[in-house]
């Protein structure tokens, strides 16, 4: 691993340029209460908006990021943002979601690291890092800290709610749990409910963490760089990208070749590198640099946890309570969150009498098609919105 250097936590802190990020505090007087039962207080949601809401409010389209995203969906890497917007592609004046038309918010979850509170945000009663403090979340406690931030801005209705992966996870919580709040649902690459080897992925990266001794049950917010967790968050995250590409992708871009094959002749050593395992560092180290290990854990917990019957009943139940329309969409070479689900929850919804359509985009890229196949995504996006 190259990430002796890395500070002990790659989250954003207040003091750090803010970006485009703005930033809505609630729960000051009343705790914002949980799933897991505890409560909340001082919570700052960070988020970032496009273009500019209608009179009537009538006009706005929420984005929900995946795992590792944040509220910068679109824009220039710079001060504040250390990357490019996750759906740069596809938001802004004249793109698919088009900002001259649409007033789009993308806010980073509850438990995030990039401005929302989560397990580095200062703890109110003492200032200190949350750390080991964290409780536990879920998906439908970040779409109720969501429902905050759009009676602040004024939404009573979504025209739209987008995002693939976790952010599809969202989106469907928000149909559910707010039907009278959202007009129509797009979501990607996702699930109605965990299944036990999406599951077992998570569990392995939560393993890499808390093996990690830097990670000090975590506690490592005051330690110095180079001795925090990286090394378990870069496992984590090497099994991670595993999933969220295809084996076709992995072997057209890598095969079998080997890093320093010339040093060493036509001898092997036991840690000469083959090039898939320098590409699955590289993305380890990358990630230490703007994310933290226990933000992490907590929100993968969350996509774990996720079932949208859970308290409700049936599945069909669950679903039945959603009035949207929708456009469901699957990646055909998605081993993480395989097609058949999306065609689940399509078949489901029309089963309940809704109007759903399913499409599915060809790709070779796997689960991360979402973020990479902008032109197959891009008609059936600017279509949706329109009708």
């Amino acid at each position: 691993m190259t990430s002796d250097a890395l500070a002990a936590s790659g989250a954003w802190m207040p003091g750090d340029p803010p970006g485009r990020r703005q930033f809505h505090v609630f729960a000051t007087d009343r705790g914002f209460a949980l799933d897991s039962g505890v409560a909340l207080r001082d919570v700052t949601l960070a988020y970032e908006t496009w273009g500019t809401l209608d009179p009537d409010a009538a006009n706005a389209v929420l984005l929900c990021h995946a795992w590792t995203g944040d509220s910068h969906a679109a824009g220039r890497a710079g001060r504040g943002h250390p990357t490019p917007g996750w759906w740069e592609g596809m938001v802004g004046p004249g793109r698919p979601i088009d900002t001259n038309h649409w007033f789009v918010v993308c806010s980073n979850v509850l438990g995030g690291c990039q401005g929302t509170t989560g397990p580095a945000s200062p703890h109110p009663a003492d200032g200190r890092p949350y750390g080991s403090r964290f409780p536990v979340i879920t998906i439908r406690d970040m779409v109720r800290a969501q429902a905050r931030l759009a009676d602040h801005l004024g939404v009573t209705t979504w025209r739209a709610v987008l995002g693939g992966s976790m952010g599809g996870m969202q989106v469907l919580e928000w149909a559910i749990t707010y039907p009278d709040r959202v007009r129509s649902i797009l979501p990607i690459a996702t699930c109605m409910q965990s299944t036990a080897q999406q599951i077992a992925w998570g569990a392995i990266g939560r393993r890499a963490i808390a093996l990690d001794p830097r990670w000090r049950g975590g506690d490592y917010y005051d330690a110095a760089p180079g001795d925090g967790p990286a090394e378990g968050l870069a496992i984590a995250r090497m099994v991670a990208q595993v999933t969220f590409r295809s084996d076709n992708v992995f072997t057209d871009r890598f095969g079998r070749d080997l890093t320093d094959r010339g040093r060493h002749g036509d001898t092997f050593g036991l840690w000469q590198q083959f090039e898939v395992e320098r590409y699955l560092e590289h993305h380890g180290t990358k990630l230490g640099r703007r994310f933290d290990a226990n933000s992490y854990l907590v929100i993968g917990k969350a996509m774990d946890l996720h079932d949208v019957a859970r308290g409700r009943g049936a599945l069909a139940r669950a679903m039945g309570r959603i009035t949207a329309e929708a456009v469901v969409v699957g990646i055909s070479s998605d081993m993480l969150y395989p097609s058949y689900q999306q065609r689940q929850i399509d078949e489901l919804l029309r089963s309940e009498g809704l109007k759903s359509e399913y499409v599915e985009v060809s790709s070779p890229h796997g689960h991360d098609g979402f973020l990479i196949e902008f032109d197959q995504l891009a008609e059936p996006i600017a279509a949706f919105l329109e009708r």
